[in-house]
């Protein structure tokens, strides 16, 4: 892997640069393309199977793609491993939770900051600061509570909190808000802003389109490994071709283009009935191993 910087002073946070997964004869990700920068935060949406964990997947080093590449801060890390990536400032949170259930929530997070410190976090963070983090996300009450004992939502903000341990640049959500009530999404939506507006890249896998499209500047449509749309959530909302992968039509649509359309919606739910989705063997929620765990062959 080459390590020079690739484009100007002003590149993107992020680049996906024409990236293709195989397995066998099924392509989980078809030419993706698309880009996140900092300050912003970028959704990446898509019906289930549609390829957007199998992107993650390749973005954080998880994932070695069939072609194309992923620049980060302006280079090239197609081939560099997870920790590179992750010392590099990339942070990402998973489908699957996987917190160290024994442990408290307080105890979770310094563990984080343990780990992304190296040899300095032998002079362990204090507990403000570890506190701080815990307020800054919404979880300080539950901050002496086993995390195998707090609720899923909570779970999820306990995660965020962790990745954000390392300070990163970019960070990767995969569907975040789930489990969150529509007060805690609400308070989620102001957190992802806030962070933005400290400079930090977001980029999002999530399935609530009221959160994506509230919080989101850039959002990018996966259809079957293809990215068939990107825009503001306003051009996302209009988009014909999003409206009938994804969305639905939108009371927008005039009723002589629903009627016309109607038929072909149909048919792709039938279709979509019918196949197994691309990618569900292949983008599966993947784990993180926990300290000192063997890491299985096929993620390596």
């Amino acid at each position: 892997m080459s390590d020079h910087p690739i484009g100007g002073a002003h590149a993107p946070l992020l680049e996906v640069d024409h990236v293709v997964v195989q397995f066998g004869g099924v392509t989980a990700v078809n030419e993706a393309t698309f880009v996140a920068d900092a300050g912003t935060v970028t959704g990446l949406i898509g019906p289930n199977g549609a390829g957007k964990t199998t992107c993650f997947n390749v973005i954080s080093g998880l994932q070695k793609p069939t072609r194309g590449k992923v620049r980060f801060r302006g280079r090239n890390v197609t081939g560099a491993p997870v920790h590179r990536r992750s010392k590099r400032g990339m942070g990402r949170t998973f489908q699957r939770l996987e917190a160290f259930g024994s442990l408290s929530v307080r105890d979770n997070v310094r563990v984080a900051y343990d780990i992304h410190r190296g040899l300095a976090g032998l002079v362990r963070p204090g507990a403000k600061d570890i506190d701080a983090l815990l307020d800054r996300v919404g979880i300080s009450s539950y901050a002496d509570e086993r995390a195998d004992s707090i609720p899923t939502g909570t779970a999820r903000l306990l995660e965020l909190a962790r990745c954000l341990a390392g300070d990163p640049k970019l960070l990767l959500l995969d569907e975040p808000s789930s489990g969150l009530d529509e007060s805690e999404t609400d308070d989620f939506g102001d957190l992802l802003r806030d962070l933005a507006a400290e400079g930090r890249g977001i980029l999002m896998v999530e399935h609530d389109m009221d959160l994506v499209m509230g919080v989101c500047d850039t959002i990018h449509v996966l259809d079957f490994g293809s990215i068939i749309a990107s825009g503001t959530p306003g051009e996302i909302r209009r988009d014909p071709a999003v409206q009938r992968a994804y969305l639905g039509y939108s009371d927008e649509v005039p009723e002589h283009e629903l009627v016309g359309a109607s038929a072909g919606a149909s048919a792709v739910e039938e279709t979509r009935t019918d196949l197994v989705p691309v990618g569900a063997a292949t983008e599966a929620t993947t784990v993180i191993p926990a300290v000192g765990a063997t890491i299985p062959e096929d993620v390596r």
